[in-house]
């Protein structure tokens, strides 16, 4: 409330700073006291900054990574980062080429690093991390180019791996316990995830966790999502006989003990994705009454343009409703099994086949991207900022998997919500939403 309607209008720039760097800038400064810590995009640069000095700051240190520039290519959407974190007297950050970094705050001097993927496979970091007590939890990115998601606890001390858990694949490599992880109340059983895939195609199945992190200190839960299954076209992901299967659990809301990695509850949101709706967005953890009943919980606006409200220690689904009335995929979604009811006009498969559609609301986008929503206790209130974009969506067939190879095989055009069709200045883009 230090800025109200009597004096917003004398704000004004104080300084600025260039990172030296032209690419997109998604993470925040990290301010502590007189100090300000910044990165940038590929390279990846790390500034310390004085911002004692209401004219403008003093480089304290700057930090220069040496990373190949043959990652760049294998990055989707663009080189960005999603920020740095902070704990004592360590900055942690993870690289474009997966590298993660330990630097001292005073120096800017390497204490430790630990590789956390490989980008001749396609795998990239574009996220943010967080910080839970001695432990780093970082994710990947690369669903575009077949890359298997998976999220990575690391001691903040020495970089020393503590746990791995895999969105997708055997039970034991998900981190899952098949009788007491829950999915709506229920647990998930034996082979879950490998129940939904064909084959081994879940080796190469996405479901990268390039987003955000929620904690709740007293559950002691880690919250994220995970992305799109790959690749995009459903009718190379289909069940032998053209069947549309879940491909659990890519598209999907994790709550996760950060010690150990177990998941506690599961979620899906988009089975079987035919549209690129990544579930990655954050999750606001708030105590509300829904009903009536105070309740715990965690509200996730996701890309697909349904929010939802889940008791965040049990993974009880409470609402799921549209917050775009643009969106037409789907009409409702069932709160019994916690499905999204597809609109059949506007899938992109059909009795094995693919189908080219138009008029999709919302694009690949989403009717929220990644660009973080707020709650207010005072108001009672979320603040939410949206997309309006529908698409037109034409799966290409063939494209097989190679490794470090773009492996999307479809060709979206995105545009204003109420066009029927692109108008010039988009064209047949591929998608661009600095995703990951």
């Amino acid at each position: 409330d230090q800025i109200n309607t009597s004096n917003v209008q004398d704000l004004k720039v104080a300084w600025q700073f260039s990172t030296g760097v032209l690419r997109g800038h998604e993470g925040s400064p990290i301010v502590i006291g007189d100090r300000m810590y910044v990165h940038s995009a590929f390279p990846n640069n790390v500034f310390a900054l004085d911002i004692s000095d209401p004219t403008g700051p003093k480089v304290i240190w700057k930090y220069s990574p040496k990373q190949d520039p043959s990652v760049i290519p294998v990055m989707c959407c663009d080189t960005v980062n999603r920020g740095a974190q902070v704990a004592g007297n360590t900055l942690i950050i993870g690289l474009a080429d997966t590298t993660l970094v330990a630097l001292d705050t005073e120096t800017g001097k390497e204490k430790w690093k630990a590789v956390n993927g490989d980008p001749k496979k396609g795998e990239t970091y574009t996220g943010t991390l967080m910080i839970i007590g001695d432990k780093v939890i970082m994710g990947n990115s690369g669903a575009e180019f077949g890359v298997r998601g998976h999220v990575t606890a690391y001691n903040i001390k020495d970089g020393k791996q503590v746990w791995r858990a895999y969105s997708i694949g055997p039970d034991k490599e998900l981190l899952v316990d098949p009788e007491k992880t829950l999915s709506l109340g229920k647990p998930i059983g034996k082979d879950s995830s490998l129940k939904t895939w064909t084959g081994d195609q879940w080796k190469i199945g996405g479901g990268t966790t390039w987003g955000y992190y929620s904690y709740d200190p007293e559950a002691h839960l880690v919250y994220y999502g995970t992305a799109n299954p790959s690749t995009w076209n459903p009718a190379q992901r289909a069940g032998p006989d053209g069947k549309q299967i879940d491909q659990k659990w890519t598209m999907s809301l994790f709550a996760r003990d950060p010690d150990t990695g177990m998941a506690k509850w599961i979620y899906q949101m988009t089975p079987f994705d035919e549209w690129d709706y990544d579930g990655v967005n954050e999750s606001v953890l708030a105590d509300l009454k829904v009903k009536g009943e105070d309740r715990k919980v965690l509200v996730h606006f996701d890309r697909n343009g349904f929010g939802y409200t889940l008791d965040r220690v049990t993974g009880e689904l409470l609402v799921a409703e549209k917050f775009d009335p643009a969106v037409n995929w789907a009409t409702h979604v069932d709160m019994k099994t916690g499905r999204p009811q597809v609109v059949a006009k506007y899938s992109t498969h059909a009795n094995g086949e693919d189908v080219n559609t138009t008029n999709i609301c919302p694009a690949a986008l989403g009717s929220k991207d990644q660009q973080p929503a707020a709650y207010s206790p005072k108001t009672g209130l979320f603040y939410v900022p949206t997309n309006h974009v529908c698409m037109n969506n034409e799966p290409v067939s063939g494209g097989e998997y190679v490794a470090g190879q773009p492996y999307v095989n479809a060709v979206l055009s995105m545009f204003p919500a109420g066009r029927v069709s692109p108008g010039p200045e988009f064209g047949n883009n591929a998608e661009n939403n600095n995703q990951g």
